[in-house]
């Protein structure tokens, strides 16, 4: 077994036991419509395939996956994609995305990040604002392997859609989700969130 996967396993259990004990799921979300939240709780993730693009998964209209070439970027707008969102910095690249994406048709937005201490709650924040404001649209969200995309998942899923955290940890890692800081962070995150704490 990897090193990275080995520590993960044995590092994550202990968060993610304080942060179950201690808070109930969804405390943090926007209020939803029972049937509506409901629904979005039970989607699953399911894998999918958007040309060389690595790590591709699908919950509802919602694509999450590592970084699409231009090709795989015209192939979804064909799909109907409408928004696309990056976690990756804009030096990440040696072309322009956004104005790629926006030729396109589609909406861009960067909210880069890229050591586990640059994922600040304001990140968080935006990224499950983005998410929440755009639930009535496909959306792309991506960055350079779904590493990151796993993160912002997962804070999304558990304070937006009340999801378990045990469930939510499991499919942040099937998006892609594999370096344990930042699955810290986003754990210390959620728990601040839920328990009405700041920064």
């Amino acid at each position: 077994m990897p090193t990275f996967r080995r520590n993960f396993l044995l590092i994550l259990p202990l968060a993610l036991f304080s942060a179950t004990l201690l808070l109930p799921a969804g405390a943090d979300a926007e209020p939803k419509p029972a049937d509506e939240s409901e629904q979005a709780a039970k989607a699953k993730v399911e894998a999918t395939d958007l040309g060389e693009t690595r790590n591709v998964h699908q919950h509802g209209p919602t694509l999450l996956c590592g970084q699409p070439d231009k090709a795989a970027l015209a192939t979804a707008k064909e799909k109907g994609i409408e928004v696309v969102i990056t976690l990756r910095k804009e030096d990440e690249i040696d072309w322009n995305e956004e104005e790629y994406v926006t030729d396109l048709g589609m909406d861009f937005h960067q909210l880069g990040f890229q050591q586990p201490d640059s994922l600040s709650d304001d990140i968080l924040d935006k990224s499950r604002m983005l998410l929440r404001n755009t639930e009535d649209k496909p959306v792309m969200l991506h960055c350079a392997s779904a590493n990151r995309v796993g993160a912002v998942w997962m804070a999304y899923r558990v304070l937006d859609h009340g999801v378990e955290l045990a469930t939510a940890l499991e499919e942040a890692q099937k998006v892609g989700l594999r370096t344990p800081a930042y699955a810290e962070k986003v754990v210390d995150y959620i728990h601040r969130k839920q328990s009405g704490a700041s920064e």
